[in-house]
Parts: structure tokens; C-alpha cells; sequence
């Protein structure tokens, strides 16, 4: 039988720290934001201010009513967007991004920065890689 302190422990950083709960402290940020058409909902209301759910529909083009409507929930369930119900005839709710959703903003200009300095260097990578596996 073998000693316990003397099998490494895979899990332990090499400086024997213990590592961090979650191996990328992004992760939930990521799931969170960039989850296919939440970016571009919050972009469009950020962009756009407040909106009627068609409006949004529109705007986006081709999204999905149910898609559409089950990101707006979870945004609104987030805190990221607020939904507002209109009790009029017919009735009509609106969508507005929160001050939370608008935090989110300097995130996406630098992302924005990043994909004019950076896409024509990913594409062509891209077209490098594609190459040379003939």
C-alpha cells in the first residue's frame, strides 16, 4: 500500500495550491452573454433603447419567435433586460436593456475593436489551415 503523500494529486497545481473552484472563472460569463442571439439582443436594445417584441424580431431578422421569446425571458430572469407590460388594447409588453445589461458594454466595444483589428488575420488563417489539408 502506498502512502498518500507521496501519489501527486492530479488536481493539484504543481506550486501545490489547490486549483480555483472553477478552472475558467469566465465560464459562467460566457454562458451567460454569449450564448447564440443573446449578444445580439442585448447589442440591439443597448443600441437601439427601448423595443417592442417585434420591433426586436425585425431588427434581427432570423430569430425564431419561440428562440426570440425564450432569450428574452432568460435575459429578463438574469437581470439584464427589463420587460415592460402595457395593458392597452391589444396588449403590448417592451423590452429595455437594464443598467446591469448596459455594464456589459465596454465588454462588447472591446470585442468590437478586437474584430476590426483581428478578423482579416482569422480569415486568413482560416484559409491557411483549409489549404493546406487540401
Amino acid at each position: 500500500m502506498t502512502d498518500i503523500e507521496t501519489v501527486p494529486d492530479p488536481v493539484r497545481r504543481p506550486d501545490g495550491q489547490s486549483p480555483p473552484a472553477q478552472a475558467c472563472p469566465i465560464g459562467p460569463v460566457v454562458d451567460l452573454v454569449f450564448s447564440r442571439w443573446t449578444t445580439p439582443i442585448l447589442w440591439t436594445l443597448n443600441i437601439y433603447g427601448r423595443m417592442r417584441y417585434v420591433e426586436i424580431e425585425r431588427t434581427l431578422g432570423t430569430i425564431t419567435p419561440k428562440v426570440l421569446t425564450q432569450r428574452l425571458r432568460q435575459l429578463e430572469r438574469d437581470g439584464l433586460v427589463k420587460r415592460t407590460y402595457l395593458p392597452q388594447v391589444p396588449p403590448r409588453a417592451e423590452y429595455e436593456i437594464t443598467e446591469l445589461g448596459r455594464s456589459l458594454a465596454p465588454v462588447f466595444s472591446a470585442l468590437v475593436e478586437w474584430s476590426g483589428s483581428n478578423l482579416t488575420e482569422v480569415e486568413r488563417a482560416r484559409s491557411d489551415y483549409d489549404s493546406s489539408r487540401g
